[in-house]
């Protein structure tokens, strides 16, 4: 036989097989009848209705079956099996044979078995891309999660299940509300489209922009997002989430909020470790902690911690190296501090220097208490040295083994020295250098400093300066004139004037890296 008729049968066999695959068949009926519609002869079948096209079997009770356009319309108990996989149920069918679509209406039930039912009234069921669409309200159910919206589609093939509108997803630990997700039956992931809300049933909530969340592994992996408990507040750019092991990270731009204490710790990384109540950042840190009449508190470090405890002695805020507060009344730094909640207390450690109005304080350590929100009283431990600078720009100088100075309101009321005390401070006078009958001028000038050695003393301040000192026992006291101080006068030992060093709030308000955008 020639090539070309054996090409020519070949051709005539591939047709004739694809024009078969689309035929729908007739299997099966109790009663069938012909009749006519509109010009179009159909069959009109009753009873244990079944057809067949390849793979998929259709059962109903009753169908108008149009042959010649390979198309039927069935009723009554619809019942569809798709290959081994799929499984569907409804009250009616329309069914394109040439294009292999199913529009399926009424108690629609989508079965992909072993992995996800679906819930509508209204589905298009697409066999040749296998995709089912329903697009006025449906419900995905499988043993983990419940999701409605009011469209969505699923794809047969990869399991991925889309859903578009008022979406509300439901599982034994979290309500989501969107407007767009999307869903894999097979792994459990839900993939965040856009704006996602998130409660738990423990109270937590969660704001995401995208990401997506293991529903099994109960662990999120989530961009631009905002997690929130009844007492926490945390946001990044990033957010990595374990509901198991209850660990959470945050990467770029992080803010992490304690409500209970009105504070909020900024940096670039951040996790919660909720199981041990432990929670860092680091890396531009910094933390904002508002008091009640509206004053903040800001404080910065290499790397903030902060540690929570249902014994209030053990609750706690770390603060290591490079350490620097600013606040309207007081500025300071060292190398560390803790700040004890069950106390009100600020430890200082290593080279802690602390400034209160024009008041330099520095020792080897240092602890502020601090009542009703403000600063109470500042304990200096070893070497003890506090330095202010007058109007004439003389430095008063207190130095003992310890100190503690107590505040009333925002400024320095007193000093107790104990312990080697020793004090340098200016004596001014005002005195009137013209005079008439409608103007004094008054010119305010050092008449010579008070230098005193006294174990222990008392220092009174005025407006935050020094006023007079009172001696607990007989004191080493004298007053050198102005024209006889020599330049070792004027200092004591150990005297270092760290102005230049005073953090201002640029210094402490660490500037973040502009957002990224997506």
């Amino acid at each position: 036989m020639p090539l070309k008729f054996i090409a020519l049968a070949c051709l005539i066999t591939l047709c004739s097989n694809a024009f078969a695959q689309k035929k729908i068949n007739l299997k099966k009926a109790n009663v069938a009848f012909g009749s006519m519609k509109d010009g179009q002869r159909y069959d009109r079948l009753v009873g244990d209705v079944v057809f067949e096209q390849n793979t998929t079997t259709i059962y109903c009770d009753s169908a108008h079956f149009y042959k010649n356009k390979n198309e039927l319309n069935a009723f009554g108990n619809v019942h569809i099996v798709d290959g081994d996989s799929v499984d569907i149920t409804s009250k009616g069918l329309a069914y394109d044979g040439n294009n292999k679509i199913a529009r399926l209406r009424k108690n629609v039930v989508f079965v992909k078995k072993g992995l996800a039912t679906l819930y509508t009234d209204f589905l298009d069921y697409y066999r040749v891309k296998n995709e089912a669409r329903y697009f006025n309200g449906g419900k995905l159910v499988d043993t983990t999660n419940t999701l409605t919206s009011t469209k969505g589609y699923y794809d047969v093939n990869t399991n991925l299940a889309s859903f578009k509108k008022d979406v509300v997803g439901v599982n034994e630990d979290n309500t989501m509300t969107s407007d767009t997700l999307q869903y894999s039956s097979k792994t459990r992931i839900v993939f965040f489209r856009d704006s996602t809300l998130v409660k738990s049933k423990d109270g937590k909530t969660a704001i995401y922009v995208r990401g997506e969340y293991n529903t099994l592994a109960k662990t999120s992996q989530l961009e631009r997002g905002l997690f929130e408990t009844p007492t926490y507040r945390m946001r990044g750019d990033q957010n990595f989430l374990d509901d198991k092991k209850k660990f959470y990270r945050a990467k770029g731009h992080v803010a992490m909020t304690s409500k209970e204490d009105n504070m909020t710790i900024f940096g670039d990384d951040a996790f919660y470790d909720k199981k041990n109540g432990i929670s860092k950042v680091y890396g531009n840190a910094y933390l904002a902690k508002v008091d009640d009449d509206g004053d903040t508190l800001f404080l910065s470090a290499d790397t903030l911690k902060s540690i929570e405890s249902v014994d209030p002695k053990k609750k706690r805020l770390l603060a290591y190296h490079h350490v620097k507060i600013f606040k309207n009344n007081m500025q300071g730094s060292a190398d560390s501090l803790v700040y004890v909640n069950s106390d009100s207390t600020l430890y200082f450690y290593r080279d802690p220097v602390l400034w209160t109005d024009g008041n330099q304080m520095t020792a080897d350590s240092m602890r502020i208490l601090l009542k009703n929100k403000k600063i109470n009283r500042i304990y200096m431990i070893n070497n003890s040295f506090v330095i202010s600078q007058d109007s004439m720009q003389n430095f008063n100088q207190i130095k003992g083994r310890r100190m503690t100075s107590y505040f009333d309101g925002r400024n320095i009321h007193h000093v107790i020295v104990q312990g080697n005390g020793e004090s340098l401070y200016y004596a001014l006078e005002e005195k009137d250098v013209l005079k008439t009958d409608s103007l004094i001028v008054k010119l305010l000038i050092t008449m010579g400093m008070n230098k005193m050695i006294c174990s222990n003393m008392r220092i009174n301040f005025k407006q935050g300066k020094v006023n007079n000192v009172s001696f607990y026992v007989k004191p080493d006291a004298k007053l050198i004139p102005v024209h006889e101080l020599k330049e070792d006068d004027e200092r004591l030992k150990g005297f270092v004037w760290r102005i230049k060093d005073r953090p201002r709030k640029r210094d402490v308000v660490k500037k973040q890296p502009p957002l990224t955008k997506t």
